[in-house]
């Protein structure tokens, strides 16, 4: 009997990470054939997906942030594949894999590997796939403007940090959102259009999003008079005032007006602006731990 094959790819940076070398071999040593790619540069993981596939891996594992997981949950799907994906969250802020219950350890997290399959939906933002959240708005712009050096001194505190140090730079943005039954305007703080349930290193914009149930969850923060200290009371208090949100789950969502309002992508910026947000709905086979919170169908 031959053994089961895995394909790990992994982000550059954590080449010399002895915990994933560690639980490397520990899959290796229950009689997992693994084999360990490193990407360099942009475009290296949708290259290293496609050569998974071509050789017959059935069982692929996604090792970096939050960036580096919807690369190759995007090639994947947009591959139609067939193979089932393992998250192996090494990022800052490891958003959605930390809403699933994905352990954080690399021996735990590989471990998954022997765990039943999932398929979840993925976001559609004009053709280009997301696994978290498209955000909008001051989060995204933290998000963007956090640098590599703050991350690897504060962990996902860098992210709060980068906010609360930039108020003097805080504007509002100005959108139109319109979806099935759905109608908004007006100016905003923070959007989140999730198939997860957090962003920016743990800000719930989402909190009850599920990433199997066919909706986008759609979550606005509306601008208030009062900007700056609204803004850092929700920040220091884990955005934990949910009355002021304006809420919505839709299978799909368009912005057809924007002013000011940048969106990433699971935290990368996008490389033109969108406008229809949808779902592709079951687009991807992946191992989650027993009862995760972001499937509503257990087993």
């Amino acid at each position: 009997m031959s053994a089961a094959k895995a394909f790990l790819i992994l982000h550059g940076k954590q080449a010399l990470n002895e915990d994933v070398r560690a639980a490397v071999e520990h899959q290796r040593a229950q009689g997992w054939e693994l084999a360990v790619r490193l990407t360099w540069e942009a475009g290296d993981a949708q290259r290293l997906v496609h050569e998974a596939l071509d050789a017959g891996y059935t069982h692929l594992i996604a090792g970096g942030g939050d960036g580096t997981l919807r690369d190759i949950a995007e090639a994947m799907a947009k591959a139609d594949a067939q193979a089932s994906l393992v998250l192996l969250p090494l990022g800052t802020a490891n958003d959605f894999a930390r809403a699933a219950g994905v352990p954080l350890e690399p021996l735990h997290a590989l471990a998954l590997l022997d765990a039943p399959t999932r398929r979840i939906d993925l976001g559609d933002a004009d053709g280009e796939l997301f696994l978290n959240m498209a955000t909008g708005g001051f989060g995204s712009q933290v998000t963007a403007n956090t640098s590599e050096d703050l991350k690897k001194v504060l962990g996902g505190a860098a992210y709060l940090f980068t906010g609360l140090s930039r108020f003097s730079e805080l504007h509002a943005a100005y959108a139109e959102l319109q979806g099935p039954d759905f109608h908004w305007k007006g100016d905003l703080l923070a959007l989140g259009i999730g198939n997860g349930r957090q962003a920016g290193g743990g800000h719930e914009l989402c909190p009850s999003a599920v990433a199997d149930d066919g909706l986008l969850d759609i979550s606005i923060l509306p601008a208030p008079q009062e900007v700056v200290g609204t803004l850092k009371g929700l920040m220091e208090g884990g955005w934990g005032m949910d009355n002021l949100f304006v809420r919505a789950r839709l299978p799909w969502v368009k912005i057809t007006s924007a002013q000011g309002l940048s969106i990433n992508l699971d935290g990368e910026p996008m490389a033109q602006e969108a406008s229809r947000f949808s779902v592709r709905q079951g687009a991807l086979q992946v191992h989650l731990p027993e009862g995760s919170p972001l499937v509503s169908r257990q087993g």
